[in-house]
């Protein structure tokens, strides 16, 4: 999340000095990374890739604080005992703890995790084991999505990098790309008309983020990637080709989120200004074009949007904040326009990550704790759990279904990334109850004074928890 207002980009259009075309190319930030940097794989060996690099003679070798001598760097994963066989049981499966910064974004396919922090690895998780990963030129990740064999990761210095699962080695990942392309902006420097002004005495083509990449999201049925940015613009790429295919302005300060598909065309951005906008795509013509209409301003308020999440089955879309609220809208009677459903209040502090699976929905805080909601007929929402363990905010979250516990109803394994950096996975249940729920060794249960309905507090006192 950016706090900070900026001020509102001036509009495309003004003319830069020719003799400065090339020399503010060759001025600006590095397009593209070598391929000594972003394509060495990271090793999985008991040591990982650090900012330091101690010596063999140094007494730091020797120090239990040293990450090759420590025994996380043999099993980074904090197994804890299995939890109870009741198909409903709640609880943490397990605790990833790795020195090299806050965990600032995931994604989960399958049985492969994908953790993206402030160090220069993406590191790979298969079964709750290390598997792979690689390192990109920018240190910090701030988005991962995946579509099929391709990963696309938005960083800090406004890049989107895309990496590809070798065929012949699925631990291997080689990056096969940046956006925007090399050769797209080159052609760009030739029109003073692709210029727009960021600031006073600045101008850049509009088919490149400024500021860091804050969010992306994916319409696979579309063949779209959509990228929010900290410069306030949503930009639309096309798959197939990674063509900038649309550059929106689309809000008055930051984008924290953006979320697409399920919605027949329609895409959401929130922003730190405290708006929820919904745009509706046109195609334009035969060649693939899009073009973004606003059709919907869902919220307007003093507290910035965080994040952001859709539940397609339900047709309702969750926007966190900073105040700890969780509003939400419903698509009713066929409509294409959305009206609010109602709040969800279980945060002290602000939501930082949505996600939704089933009729599940989590939401993740800078109070380090996770509240999973059950939607119920009618819009109301039960909270069934708050998952605590985490020393730091929370801020990242994705929930994949669960097929370890056989087929006795909908089990799902949430993982949660904090600035603490750890990830923590939980196992959930949609049907869990109180009565269902038993105490592994690592994990502390109790019940909430009040109603049987009250929510579950299941604390992780292991794997870098407090």
């Amino acid at each position: 999340m950016r706090d900070r207002k900026g001020s509102s980009a001036a509009a495309a259009n003004s003319r830069p000095p020719r003799s400065s075309k090339l020399s503010n190319l060759l001025r600006s930030e590095p397009i593209t990374q070598s391929n000594s940097e972003d394509d060495l794989p990271i090793s999985t060996e008991a040591a990982y890739f650090s900012q330091r690099s101690p010596t063999a003679t140094s007494p730091y070798t020797l120090s239990p604080w040293n990450p090759t001598a420590s025994p996380f760097a043999n099993s980074p994963w904090t197994l804890l005992p299995p939890l109870s066989d009741e198909p409903h049981s709640a609880g943490l499966l397990g605790s990833l703890v790795r020195e090299e910064g806050h965990v600032y974004s995931l994604a989960a396919v399958g049985d492969l995790l994908y953790t993206g922090s402030d160090s220069k690895n993406i590191r790979v998780w298969k079964g709750r084991r290390e598997f792979g990963g690689f390192k990109s030129g920018s240190g910090l990740v701030k988005a991962i999505v995946i579509s099929g064999d391709k990963i696309f990761t938005g960083h800090q210095d406004g890049k989107i990098r895309i990496w590809k699962i070798s065929s012949r080695n699925p631990k291997v990942h080689k990056r096969i790309g940046t956006l925007p392309r090399l050769k797209d902006i080159l052609k760009s420097l030739m029109l003073p008309s692709n210029y727009v002004e960021v600031r006073r005495h600045r101008n850049v083509v509009w088919l490149r983020h400024f500021d860091a990449v804050s969010c992306l999201a994916l319409d696979e049925d579309a063949g779209l990637l959509y990228s929010g940015s900290w410069d306030k613009t949503l930009k639309v790429w096309r798959i197939s080709d990674s063509k900038c295919l649309e550059s929106i302005n689309a809000h008055d300060d930051a984008i924290n989120a953006v979320a697409a598909a399920g919605f027949d065309g329609l895409v959401f951005t929130g922003s730190a200004d405290g708006t929820v906008k919904v745009w509706r795509r046109e195609w334009v013509h035969k060649g693939g074009a899009t073009r973004h209409v606003a059709v919907q301003t869902l919220l307007r308020q003093e507290s910035a949007v965080t994040s952001l999440a859709v539940a397609t089955a339900a047709g309702a879309v969750y926007c966190g904040s900073s105040d700890g609220l969780v509003n939400f809208w419903e698509v009713r009677d066929g409509g294409m326009l959305l009206t609010h459903g109602g709040v969800l209040r279980g945060h002290k502090m602000a939501v930082l990550c949505l996600t939704a699976a089933g009729s599940l929905v989590v939401s993740g805080s800078a109070d380090a704790t996770l509240c999973v909601w059950r939607r119920e007929k009618g819009g109301v929402h039960t909270k069934l759990a708050i998952l605590a363990g985490h020393a730091g905010p929370i801020k990242c979250a994705a929930i994949e279904e669960d097929w370890s516990v056989g087929p006795s109803g909908p089990h799902w394994v949430v993982y949660s990334g904090s600035l603490d950096k750890s990830v923590k996975v939980w196992r959930v249940s949609e049907r869990a109850s109180e009565a269902g729920i038993r105490t592994p060794q690592h994990v502390r249960v109790e019940s909430e004074a009040g109603p049987g309905r009250s929510p579950l507090h299941v604390w992780a006192t292991g794997g870098g928890g407090p």
